[in-house]
């Protein structure tokens, strides 16, 4: 992203491309893989945008060397932002290139148009459009780059998108009410409301988003929240997404950061230990650090609920997350007073992800959104990006999490991954062009479809 506020220099970090951003690499690959099987090209190309620390890249290294038929001759090209880097990312680089070709370019995401040599096949990206949202310029910028896409896509290639799951609701802007109750919400409450709502690109700026929050029955700012009391919020239902998806982004910077006294692993072998995956609960198999500042009885207490595992430690998650929250809200405490490291690791979060829109539309408005832009990409054959299939969009949950968030919060909002393959229609195929309509008419409301009728049809 080309704006200013892009954190170059965060986003880079080994412990965030190698680590934080280098997971779910099927997860990530799965459209992709999907793409290609549907791809009628004896030398498909294959573009991701934004690799990190090539999860993806890596996977589908693996899936291609296995695969039966195989997919021959896949020319990957990769994205990425000048001056991020990643060893990870060079390990499958090496890995792609003992079943096919792999380059990689630098440059932002809204210059795609002119980085890539060719058109591609398939595009790959995860959570493109909410990075360039809240860096490359809010709706304009997000619109410029659903455009761009068609004119880099072949007739009949495909856009495979993965981000953030916004909420099952008609409009982000439908205003709903939450309770807040514990300690480490509530001074969350405090310090991330001000200034995502001042410093964050977001859509919330009418009379009708403004966020209204009581305690003991009187209204009260955010930076007067008091702790020990529940606080009653109401607000569009977008915003209460914003603040529970950074709680969780936090909650993993800092159990990363060490600060709490024990790191749990979050990577590997190790973070699935589940004792029923169903319903998100495992164990958690954690290092205690080095910080010393953690109050004794606290450490003390959950080494006597843990056990001893190899060189570490593991405890039921139940346990750990409620041990994790009494522990945030002293790392809370010291970071708003500027206490040193505490601020140091708070700081760094809000540079690298607290001014960020995570959920800036609901699934219905992204369909619509980027089936009526790409109809306005400057080419000669016009087309229209949408599914084809019903298979084409899927929500993956993040059980784990939605399992603390129902014990965190009263009406908590699910957590979870949407995954859309986006086919790049020609107007002209009406074939193809009614199974999309059908498709869409699945999440679309009525007033997005005609919209999207209207858009496809303009210019005869």
């Amino acid at each position: 992203m080309s704006g200013s506020t892009f954190t170059t220099t965060l986003k880079t970090a080994a412990t965030y491309i190698d680590v934080a951003a280098n997971a779910h690499g099927e997860e990530k690959a799965h459209l992709a893989l999907q793409a290609l099987k549907r791809i009628s090209s004896s030398s498909p190309h294959l573009v991701e945008v934004g690799p990190g620390g090539g999860s993806a890249v890596a996977y589908i290294a693996s899936h291609l060397s296995a695969a039966r038929p195989s997919i021959d001759d896949v020319r990957l090209t990769l994205v990425e932002v000048p001056g991020v880097t990643s060893t990870s990312l060079q390990r499958a680089i090496d890995a792609f290139n003992q079943v096919g070709t792999c380059r990689l370019l630098t440059g932002f995401a809204q210059d795609i148009g002119t980085l890539l040599p060719e058109p591609a096949d398939v595009i790959s990206a995860s959570a493109l459009l909410h990075e360039v949202y809240s860096y490359g310029g809010g709706y304009a910028g997000l619109h410029a780059m659903i455009r761009t896409l068609p004119s880099v896509l072949k007739p009949g290639g495909m856009f495979a998108y993965r981000d953030v799951y916004a909420v099952k609701s008609g409009s982000l802007h439908d205003r709903t009410q939450q309770t807040y109750t514990s300690r480490s919400w509530i001074r969350f409450l405090r310090m991330f409301l001000p200034q995502y709502l001042e410093e964050g690109t977001h859509p919330y700026h009418s009379a009708a988003d403004l966020v209204v929050l009581r305690q003991d029955s009187r209204i009260v700012t955010p930076e007067h929240l008091a702790e020990g009391t529940s606080v009653v919020a109401a607000a569009p239902v977008g915003l209460f997404r914003e603040v529970q998806r950074h709680y969780i982004t936090l909650r993993d910077h800092i159990w990363r950061s060490g600060i709490l006294g024990f790191s749990p692993y979050l990577e590997g072998p190790l973070s699935g230990d589940w004792i029923d995956a169903r319903s998100g609960h495992k164990r958690v198999h954690y290092q205690l650090t080095d910080s010393d500042w953690l109050p004794a009885s606290q450490r003390a207490m959950l080494l006597a609920l843990s056990e001893q595992y190899m060189d570490h430690h593991t405890v039921d998650g139940d346990i750990f997350d409620e041990c994790t929250d009494i522990a945030l809200t002293a790392v809370l405490d010291r970071a708003e007073h500027g206490d040193g490291e505490c601020a140091e690791v708070w700081q760094s979060w809000v540079t690298r992800e607290g001014r960020e829109t995570y959920a800036y539309m609901t699934l219905d408005s992204l369909l619509a959104a980027v089936a009526v832009h790409s109809t306005e990409a400057a080419q000669e054959q016009r087309t229209v990006l949408m599914p084809v299939r019903l298979a084409d969009v899927m929500r993956r949950d993040r059980a784990y999490y939605n399992r603390y968030l129902r014990r965190a919060l009263p009406n908590p909002l699910r957590d979870a991954k949407q995954l859309v393959l986006f086919s790049n229609v020609p107007v002209s195929d009406t074939g193809t062009l009614g199974d999309g309509m059908h498709c869409l008419q699945q999440w679309c409301s009525k007033g997005n479809l005609a919209r999207v009728y209207a858009a496809i049809n303009s210019g005869g």
